[in-house]
């Protein structure tokens, strides 16, 4: 037997093995480049991911948030709130009332190991929203709190009256464009909540995000000491909204599934 012969023979791996193989490498390199540009500060590298696909991989599954560890710690809770205007054949209209969805998700975190990504939605939304009101000046709350509702192009205007406001004071051209993105987005949320809980009839929305802390630590052991108010930002009243790729049934299917939910 030669020296040759007495080598053991590789035995190759399967095409089929391979393409597994630089699939999931790829998979995991996209998975900390977008980590990584999700965590880093604001900065034109973001460019490199086109449109709104970082957020949208990112948020709600992977959104990262410090907020969790020391020295601050997550210390409130969100609400996002929804009611509709119901219109019937003979055109009257009638205000249902208020229903929380942040509230109404929690029963798909609630004794489950495995909490689908949409039992998050409605509470990242509120912190979203009232994270980009914060930044408008005065003037462009008093606008968010007006009826934007009647006509096709309520939505433009209302973008518009936004705009200006924040020329007529020098506001962030910036801070603006980023609360018309989140504003959109709670109108088609509120949409979708509100064509689940009371069908096709909704000719209107309106939603109000709500935030309320926990007791102070340094009350922790005070058996009397209560929760801070509820503090709450009103919209008023909204067009139907509907982004592009939204499932409108897929979305009832899963909402109309809640304990409570009517």
């Amino acid at each position: 037997m030669t020296e040759t012969d007495s080598k053991p023979k590789i035995k190759k791996r399967p095409m089929w093995l391979r393409l597994v193989a630089v699939a999931c490498v790829g998979l995991t390199a996209w998975h900390v480049f977008a980590t990584f540009l999700w965590v880093s500060p604001s900065s034109e590298l973001r460019n490199a991911v086109p449109g709104n696909a970082l957020r949208a991989y990112m948020q709600p599954m992977f959104g990262q948030s410090w907020s969790v560890f020391a020295p601050k710690p997550i210390d409130g809770d969100y609400s996002f709130e929804v009611r509709a205007t119901l219109e019937d054949a003979n055109g009257k209209r009638e205000a249902t009332q208020w229903v929380d969805a942040v509230n109404l998700e929690m029963d798909m975190i609630h004794h489950n190991l495995f909490p689908p990504r949409a039992s998050l939605a409605g509470n990242q939304l509120a912190s979203d929203y009232r994270s980009r009101w914060q930044k408008l000046n005065d003037e462009q709350k008093n606008v968010v709190e007006l009826g934007y509702f009647k006509g096709d192009n309520w939505s433009n205007r209302l973008d518009d009256e936004l705009i200006e406001r924040a020329n007529q004071s020098g506001s962030s051209q910036k801070s603006t464009k980023s609360f018309i993105e989140s504003e959109r987005v709670a109108s088609a949320y509120a949409t979708q909540v509100a064509k689940a809980l009371w069908g096709q009839d909704v000719s209107s929305v309106q939603f109000r995000a709500g935030r309320q802390g926990v007791i102070p630590f340094e009350q922790r052991n005070d058996p009397e000491a209560q929760r801070p108010d509820v503090v709450t930002i009103d919209s008023g009243w909204r067009g139907l909204t509907v982004i592009e790729g939204q499932n409108e049934q897929n979305f009832a299917e899963v909402f109309n599934s809640l304990e409570g939910v009517k």
